[in-house]
């Protein structure tokens, strides 16, 4: 059997597998977590109080990498994140629509200084988080993270997106 019709098989049945489990009018496309290619890995270094720690990061760099985020995740590790770069600065809204887990929402300047941290966001919540003001990129740890290592705006984060990096 070739590639093309074993993968056309494999979407019939989990098609029908879907049909069966969930009753007439309740699937929604917000079920079920698209199939798709990891977002780029990296690290990036947050500075704090003059200590440098490494994240783990994935880079959120299409929009359906940045549409998807962390929605349908049941957990993030400390250590690790993701980045969402914009082409410039500008200020940026999130939210945590399919966000199982809370996390932390940093807010970083093209210097790579933090501008803001918006802690323990809540779960499914549609509300609109701001940057309140022009950043280039946000960064989502584990909720709780930026408290347990002491993160604050005025810290810097270092990576290749932003001018300050070594």
């Amino acid at each position: 059997m070739n590639a093309r019709r074993s993968n056309t098989i494999a979407r019939a049945a989990l098609s029908a597998a879907l049909f069966l489990c969930v009753a007439p009018g309740e699937l929604r496309l917000d079920m079920v977590r698209p199939a798709q290619a990891k977002p780029l890995q990296e690290r990036l270094v947050l500075v704090v109080s003059g200590q440098e720690r490494p994240i783990d990061v994935e880079v959120a760099t299409s929009p359906d990498e940045m549409a998807l985020g962390l929605m349908y995740r049941t957990s993030l590790p400390d250590g690790q994140g993701m980045l969402f770069p914009s082409p410039e600065p500008r200020e940026v809204t999130m939210w945590m629509r399919n966000t199982y887990i809370p996390l932390d929402m940093v807010f970083i300047r093209a210097d790579g200084v933090i501008h803001r941290i918006e802690a323990m966001t809540e779960p499914f919540s549609e509300a609109i988080i701001a940057s309140q003001g022009p950043v280039l990129a946000v960064l989502e740890l584990a909720g709780g993270s930026a408290a347990r290592i002491g993160l604050r705006p005025g810290d810097r984060v270092l990576h290749r997106i932003f001018s300050s990096t070594r």
